[in-house]
């Protein structure tokens, strides 16, 4: 498999004692079927490997997918026809259609149009970790990663998930690794970089694969500006960019990693051994960025 690309963490109780066979039997009824004709979009639970659970286990570890398809039905498509059927009509009347005429004309386009509709197909993967409490949706997206949360509480009643909350301000502490030229213990701080002015004006400058110069920096940070995206490497093993939502994205193993990985040909025994390293490492990631923020915000 491949590794989950960008992170966004959720906490569950550590340990979590949920069995993966309570967790499938939880998501059967919201599994996924091909949508309708007549649908716009259908969402539901698949299967992560083909013809498995909708869980897929390994090590004590939960992997889930979501599968999500939509119709392609752009609306300049639905207002080039109705606006034909619009000057047809007007031709057989005598006057164009009102605003409702031509509300309700749309509606119907929409409607014989949907049938015949492209659609595409697209996954969003969940690892939860029940051994160390760790939810972790891989997308970009704050809203996509929500939208999983709100199918998955609507398959598990009373999932005990929580946004992840941190002793201190990510913006701080990463401008203060920058302003001491100093990343924390097991961590380095690598090219990319993102500082923005806190006033109205919101002056931002941004460093791609350039070399964080301390005095260049300080000069940033001494005028206002706070770092809110910071480019890091964990162990030597894993790099990521964290931003100030605490969202970690960009994530990357590199060749230590990636020089451990399984050579069998056998393509399942492959996926989990994929599986059981990504695993492993970013749960013990995960921990150490969280001791780096100051250690976990407790209610």
């Amino acid at each position: 498999m491949s590794w989950f690309k960008n992170l966004q963490v959720y906490r569950l109780p550590a340990p979590w004692a949920f069995t993966a066979d309570q967790l499938n039997a939880a998501l059967v009824p919201h599994s996924y079927v091909p949508a309708a004709n007549n649908e716009l979009l259908r969402q539901g639970w698949d299967q992560p490997r083909p013809g498995s659970d909708l869980v897929h286990v390994v090590n004590r570890q939960f992997l889930l997918v979501l599968a999500t398809e939509k119709k392609l039905l752009p609306a300049s498509v639905i207002n080039q026809v109705a606006k034909a059927r619009a000057a047809d009509m007007e031709e057989a009347q005598g006057f164009a259609p009102g605003k409702k005429a031509m509300k309700d004309l749309k509606e119907r386009v929409a409607d014989e149009l949907l049938p015949r509709a492209f659609s595409t197909k697209t996954s969003t993967w969940v690892w939860i970790d029940p051994v160390n409490g760790w939810l972790v949706v891989d997308t970009s997206s704050p809203s996509r990663a929500d939208d999983v949360l709100k199918l998955l509480l609507t398959a598990v009643d009373k999932l005990p998930v929580e946004s992840l909350r941190v002793q201190r301000s990510p913006v701080a502490v990463m401008t203060s690794w920058l302003q001491a030229d100093e990343a924390p213990a097991g961590f380095t701080v690598d090219m990319d970089a993102t500082l923005r002015a806190a006033g109205e004006s919101k002056a931002q400058v941004a460093y791609k694969r350039h070399t964080l110069e301390a005095a260049d920096v300080g000069r940033h940070i001494d005028a206002g500006k706070q770092c809110t995206r910071l480019a890091l490497t964990w162990d030597s093993k894993v790099s990521f960019v964290l931003d100030e939502t605490l969202a970690i994205k960009s994530v990357k193993p590199l060749d230590v990693l990636q020089e451990k990985e399984s050579s069998t040909c056998n393509d399942d025994e492959r996926f989990d051994s994929d599986m059981m390293l990504m695993t492993a490492e970013l749960a013990k990631m995960l921990a150490d960025v969280v001791e780096a923020l100051g250690g976990e915000a407790k209610a």
